[in-house]
């Protein structure tokens, strides 16, 4: 593990996020408000995004020194984000951190200990750079049930996995 790879992955972690998150905006704030089912992590769209960009501040913020505190169930971690268009402007303005984090990190940080508390209170030890694995990896789980709810919605979403990240950034790099 390397931090160069550690960004790399970050950089595939919001791509592949942007690529659900454009097709859930597209349909609008009343498609993606309305439950699609209780089979998924979250029942809506929205719920779902939320839960992935709550999840994402909230590792950020532990990274950071200061977790927020979470409430179990619910999936904003103490956040009102009522359309998907602050979502977006939330989302990215989020990004911009993570990216700086990610940039100040050197390679020594990824085998730093971080210890914290769950919320159950039991405490626990990981190293960082495993927890910055785990973030993306997260996300992968609730991207798969938001790209069912999509096709459950409206139509299969595009591909989001890593491969498909490099055939795109690679044609990009091609113009």
């Amino acid at each position: 593990m390397s931090v160069a790879l550690i960004r790399e992955y970050w950089t595939y972690h919001h791509w592949a996020n942007r690529k659900l998150f454009e097709v859930t905006a597209a349909l609008g704030d009343d498609a993606a408000g309305r439950p699609v089912g209780k089979q998924f992590s979250e029942p809506t769209l929205r719920a779902m995004l939320v839960h992935i960009y709550g999840a994402d501040r909230f590792w950020l913020e532990t990274w950071r020194g200061h977790a927020p505190p979470v409430v179990r169930g619910d999936p904003t971690y103490g956040l009102v984000i009522g359309t998907v268009d602050e979502l977006r402007r939330r989302w990215d303005e989020l990004e911009v951190e993570q990216r700086r984090f990610l940039d100040g990190l050197v390679e020594t940080d990824l085998s730093r200990p971080l210890d914290g508390t769950t919320p159950e209170g039991r405490l626990y030890s990981r190293p960082l750079g495993m927890l910055l694995l785990h973030v993306p990896t997260h996300a992968a789980h609730h991207r798969s049930e938001l790209a069912t709810m999509l096709t459950m919605v409206s139509s299969s979403p595009p591909d989001t996995g890593i491969n498909s990240y490099y055939r795109e950034k690679s044609e990009g790099e091609s113009r």
